[in-house]
């Protein structure tokens, strides 16, 4: 069952998916094609997805309602944050880490598709205060 794979599986996955958009298509579509193909991708290997939901936060004693939107969440395990630029900022991955801090979970990607090859726009971002449990 995926849902229960380890979280290095998952995210390989996740990439291999991407690989694959990116080397049939290459860069140049926008964020959204490429969230929504990469969401079909994984869907069809039968992945659990939620695609841009909005993630509530508390802060002190005040609940932040809308404070950001996931762009994926596979497995309710690892968050993806997609980008499609030619002029990548280091502030995306701070953003991940942010995201990932909030949620409490342990690893998200970041996916630029704007990049010539893929393989150098995905960041693997590591929230080394969440546990990082993998099932049994």
């Amino acid at each position: 069952v995926y849902g229960m794979r380890p979280i290095d599986h998952l995210t390989g996955d996740i990439i291999e998916s991407a690989i694959e958009i990116h080397r049939a298509l290459g860069p140049g579509l926008l964020e959204s094609a490429y969230e929504e193909l990469l969401a079909g991708e994984l869907h069809r290997r039968g992945f659990a997805l939620r695609r841009q939901a909005m993630i509530p936060f508390s802060w002190k004693d005040q609940r932040v309602q809308f404070g950001f939107r996931v762009d994926l969440l596979v497995n309710e395990r690892v968050l993806v944050e997609i980008k499609a630029t030619d002029r990548p900022n280091p502030v995306f991955a701070r953003q991940v880490l942010t995201y990932l801090r909030l949620m409490q979970l342990p690893v998200g990607l970041l996916i630029n598709f704007g990049t010539y090859r893929l393989v150098d726009g995905i960041q693997r971002v590591t929230n080394h205060d969440a546990p990082y449990v993998d099932p049994p």
